[in-house]
C-alpha cells in the first residue's frame, strides 16, 4: 500500500458537460510509468486533465496516497498547498501570456517586433517557475542544458518554433520537480534528433523517481514505459505491463475511400487564373536584432508543384512560410514574388491570403475557440481567425459539405473548444480548403491525428493533387506522413537552403 500513488475505483469523468468516462478503474504505483494509447477521441487527454484537476468526477472513488504521504513527511501546513502542486502537465496547448498580463498572445504577434517585445524570454519564464520540492534534481541549469535551451534563453516565447516550444514546456514541467509528470503527446513537433533523445530523457526522469503518465501513439512508446493502457470510446479496454498488452492492431489502417465526385464538385466551386510563378524568392534574408533567421534564400515554385519543406526545429521553416502567407512585414524588404506579382507593388495582404489555404501548429495554438466548428471552417472564406460576420447560408452549406467529406459533420454545432484535438485539427484543414486555394500550405498538419486519420488525410491530399492543379507546401518531421504526390524538396539548415 505504501507504493500506491493514485487509485481510481468505478470513476466517471465529466468534461464540457459530457460524460467521457464511466466505471474507470486505475492504479498507479511508485516506479511505474504508463502510456495511454488509443484512437483520437478515445479519452486520453481527458484522463490526463482529470488527474490534473481540469475535469470533474461525476461519481466514484479517487484517492491520492502520494499526497497524504508527502504531507505526513514534510509537515506541510500551507492551506493552499494541494495535490496538484506535486504534479506537472504538458498539454497540447500552452498558456503563455504577455508581460503586461492583460491578454493572451495573438498569432501575428511573433512577426511584429514592437508587439513581440511584450513577450517574456525563455530565461525569465523558467526563472519564475516555483519548485515545490526544494533540493530536487531538475534545476534551471540542468533543464536548460538537458533540453538544449541554452541558445534560446534570450529568445521571446512568441518567437519559438513549435518544437522549441515543446522542449520549453517539458523543461518547465521538470523544473517543478513533480512526483507525477503528465505528458500529452510530448513528441508532437519535435524533429528527428529531439525525438531520438526523448527516449533517453524519459529514462533519466524515471530513474530520478518521477512517475510518468503519457498519452502517445503506439509507435512512440519510450523504453522506460512499464505499463500500457488502451483506451477506446471512454473506456480502458486493456491495461497491464508493457510486455503483456497487445497494441499491434492499433496501427492498422481502416480508412474509407474519399467521395471523389463530391471532392471534384467542391474543388470546382472557385476558378482561378493560371500563374507562371507561385513563389519566387531572391536572396531573401530575415533578421531579428542580431539573430539571422533566414540567410539568402533563393527559391522558385511553379504552379502545380508539390514541395516538401524540411529542417530541424528552429531552422527557419515557419518564418519562410510567414513571408508567403502575408503575416511577416519583413517580406516587403525582400525580393519576393507571389502569384506572378512582386511583393510591395500594390497588392494587399488579403489579396494574397485569399489564394492560400494555411494550416500550422502556431495558427492552431492561437486560433480563438469561441466559435462552433462549422463557424471556424466558414471563417476560411474570409481568412479571419473566427467568424466575425453573420453566417452566409451558401458558405455555411459549403463548409458543412467539407465536414461531411472529412467525416466530422457530427461536430458541426459543437463549440470548437469542446471537441477532441484531432477534430479541431481536421476543422483547420477544412478551413484551409473551403475556398479552393491556389496554394495549400500544410505545416505539420497530422499532429494529434491517430494512424487511421493520418492515412485518411494523406489519401485526401493525394486525391486533391490528382484531380486539380493545386500547388502544395508540406512540412513534417515524419517521413511516413508525406503524401505520395510530393514532387520537390526544400531543406533548411540554420536559415540556409542546403
Amino acid at each position: 500500500m505504501n507504493n500506491l500513488l493514485i487509485s481510481f475505483r468505478n470513476v466517471s469523468i465529466r468534461q464540457y458537460n459530457s460524460l467521457v468516462f464511466e466505471g474507470l478503474d486505475f492504479e498507479l504505483e511508485k516506479g511505474q510509468n504508463w502510456a495511454l494509447v488509443g484512437k483520437s477521441g478515445s479519452g486520453k487527454s481527458t484522463l490526463l486533465d482529470f488527474i490534473m484537476g481540469k475535469a470533474a468526477m461525476a461519481w466514484g472513488e479517487a484517492s491520492y496516497p502520494y499526497f497524504d504521504c508527502y504531507i505526513d513527511k514534510h509537515h506541510q501546513d500551507d492551506p493552499f498547498f494541494n495535490r496538484y502542486k506535486l504534479m506537472a502537465q504538458v498539454s497540447a496547448r500552452h498558456e503563455f501570456r504577455n508581460l503586461s498580463n492583460t491578454s493572451d498572445f495573438y498569432y501575428q504577434q511573433r512577426f511584429n517586433s514592437c508587439d513581440s517585445e511584450d513577450a517574456d524570454t525563455v530565461a525569465n519564464y523558467l526563472s519564475a517557475i516555483k519548485n515545490v520540492r526544494p533540493g530536487g534534481f531538475w534545476t534551471f541549469k540542468r533543464v536548460t542544458e538537458r533540453l538544449n535551451l541554452l541558445p534560446l534563453l534570450d529568445k521571446q516565447l512568441i518567437k519559438l518554433s513549435n518544437g522549441e516550444t515543446k522542449r520549453l514546456l517539458i523543461a518547465s514541467a521538470l523544473i517543478r520537480n513533480p512526483i507525477l509528470l503528465l505528458l500529452d503527446n510530448p513528441l508532437n513537433g519535435l524533429d528527428v534528433a529531439a525525438r531520438q533523445d526523448f527516449n533517453e530523457l524519459i529514462r533519466e526522469i524515471s530513474d530520478l523517481g518521477i512517475s510518468i503518465i503519457m498519452a502517445t501513439t503506439p509507435a512512440e512508446i519510450p523504453e522506460a514505459i512499464s505499463h500500457i493502457a488502451v483506451l477506446d470510446d471512454g473506456k480502458m479496454i486493456s491495461k497491464g505491463s508493457s510486455d503483456q498488452v497487445s497494441i499491434e492492431n492499433l496501427s492498422l489502417s481502416t480508412t474509407e475511400k474519399i467521395n471523389q465526385d463530391e471532392l471534384r464538385k467542391l474543388l470546382s466551386s472557385t476558378q482561378w487564373p493560371s500563374y507562371q510563378s507561385i513563389i519566387g524568392m531572391e536572396n531573401v534574408s530575415i533578421k531579428y536584432g542580431a539573430k539571422l533567421i533566414l540567410d539568402r534564400v533563393n527559391w522558385q515554385m511553379k504552379q502545380g508543384e508539390r514541395w516538401m519543406l524540411i529542417g530541424h526545429n528552429g531552422a527557419g521553416k515557419s518564418t519562410l512560410l510567414s513571408l508567403i502567407n502575408g503575416d511577416n512585414p519583413q517580406a516587403f524588404a525582400n525580393k519576393i514574388t507571389l502569384f506572378d506579382q512582386r511583393k510591395g507593388t500594390g497588392e494587399s495582404i488579403w489579396e494574397i491570403k485569399k489564394k492560400i489555404g494555411y494550416v500550422s501548429p502556431e495558427l492552431f495554438q492561437y486560433f480563438p475557440t469561441g466559435n462552433t466548428c462549422l463557424q471556424v471552417i466558414e471563417s476560411g472564406f474570409d481568412d479571419t481567425l473566427g467568424l466575425f460576420r453573420i453566417s452566409s447560408k451558401s458558405k455555411a452549406e459549403a463548409s458543412l459539405r467539407w465536414m461531411k467529406l472529412l467525416r466530422i459533420e457530427e461536430y458541426a454545432n459543437r463549440m470548437f473548444r469542446n471537441v477532441p484535438v484531432s477534430v479541431q485539427r481536421i476543422c483547420m484543414l477544412a478551413r484551409a480548403m473551403v475556398k479552393n486555394p491556389v496554394l495549400l500550405i500544410l505545416d505539420e498538419p497530422c499532429l494529434g491525428l491517430d494512424f487511421a486519420q493520418q492515412e485518411q488525410f494523406k489519401n485526401l491530399i493525394d486525391e486533391i493533387c490528382s484531380i486539380s492543379n493545386l500547388s502544395l507546401i508540406y512540412v513534417s518531421h515524419y517521413e511516413q506522413e508525406m503524401p505520395e504526390s510530393i514532387t520537390h524538396t526544400l531543406k533548411l539548415e540554420q536559415g540556409r537552403v542546403v
